[in-house]
């Protein structure tokens, strides 16, 4: 049977982008149809059909292209498939080839934040925002109804679909390279320039490690290393650095920026850290896992997706991060765990376990 894989718009980097490629690996001969490819040779150009919205100046504002999806999604040709495997955040659960009779399995990342639960996204706060999500709700609800099979990436998001679209949803945790992480010491892999930074830092710190943008809140990340006495590096890049090193000349402990660091960089930030600190509330989160298969302990927001695999003396530990005193005793448990059992817990999130349960859901 002929099936295609459909995804919003492929960005070089992301979450989402990491599950359209896990899934193009299940199923290697599909075509992937999005809204438009920014990636560089991460997929196949053959394989990739873009919408009209590619080939307009829409496709650099996202925020301006997003009154025009629903009905981008619903005028896609059929080219003849009789299943789909949908990779939505936003609307793309909308597409429906214009055959009713199309099997349509919708994997999903979260209901539109900004529709849904603008108050996990500063984006749902602006005035055209809210002025359109009424009715956009309401359509997004009725196409959510339509008949197709849902998968969630979390508990925390299934209860939100549940909650926003009235639909169930199986769990399907996203793919893990934790495999490829645990197969090498990274430091090994290193440049010589990064190796001699790696080394510059201190013996022991607190990482956080994420895109440099406001709901990530970094900033609790040097707060726990204040509440620890231990050094803060901090990886990533984005529009917040100015303000995290602001945050950082006047913390109580040293910051170190790492900024952009490559993969292997950042799993040797991983390896060498005392303690991974995540405190932002995410649909599921990746990263901590990647911490945890490097041996690492992660302390996590017990809100979102990360309390599913962050698990309080095997993994990490879970706090709101509201006192120094609740973080230092959060701090206190995620320190005594162990790295062997760090690593063996990331496991269960692995790549392999991923694809497995996708062809069980699809069924092909």
């Amino acid at each position: 049977m002929t099936g295609v894989l459909v995804h919003e718009w492929i960005a070089q980097a992301g979450g989402s982008e990491n599950v359209l490629e896990a899934m193009s690996r299940v199923y290697p001969h599909t075509d992937i149809v999005c809204l438009w490819n920014d990636s560089t040779g991460r997929f196949d150009a053959a394989r990739v059909r873009e919408t009209w919205l590619a080939r307009s100046p829409l496709r650099r504002s996202k925020a301006a292209a997003l009154p025009l999806m629903p009905a981008t999604w619903r005028a896609l040709r059929s080219d003849g498939y009789e299943w789909a495997l949908i990779s939505s955040h936003l609307f793309a659960h909308h597409a429906n080839f214009r055959d009713p009779q199309i099997e349509r399995y919708v994997y999903v990342h979260t209901p539109a934040r900004y529709l849904w639960n603008p108050e996990l996204d500063a984006r749902g706060a602006s005035l055209a925002a809210r002025a359109a999500a009424p009715a956009l709700k309401n359509l997004d609800r009725r196409r959510a109804q339509e008949g197709s099979d849902f998968a969630a990436n979390s508990d925390f998001v299934r209860r939100r679909i549940k909650d926003a679209w009235g639909v169930d949803a199986r769990v399907i945790h996203p793919p893990v390279e934790v495999t490829h992480i645990q197969s090498r010491t990274w430091s090994e892999a290193l440049t010589d320039e990064e190796r001699d930074r790696l080394e510059a830092l201190p013996e022991r710190y607190v990482l956080g490690a994420s895109r440099f943008i406001p709901y990530k809140r970094l900033d609790l990340v040097v707060r726990a290393g204040e509440v620890a006495g231990m050094p803060v590096v901090l990886a990533g890049q984005g529009p917040q650095e100015a303000s995290l090193r602001s945050v950082a000349a006047h913390a109580r402990v040293d910051v170190h920026f790492e900024i952009a660091p490559s993969d292997a960089m950042l799993r040797a930030l991983y390896a060498r850290a005392s303690v991974y600190v995540f405190p932002a509330i995410e649909d599921f989160g990746i990263m901590p896992i990647e911490a945890m298969a490097s041996g690492t302990p992660v302390l996590a927001q017990s809100v979102g997706g990360a309390a599913e695999s962050v698990v309080p003396g095997v993994s990490g530990a879970l706090t709101t991060f509201s006192t120094d005193a609740e973080i230092a005793a959060a701090l206190s448990e995620a320190l005594t765990v162990g790295r062997d059992s760090a690593r063996s817990h990331a496991r269960q999130f692995s790549r392999e376990r991923f694809a497995e349960e996708i062809r069980e859901w699809v069924g092909r």
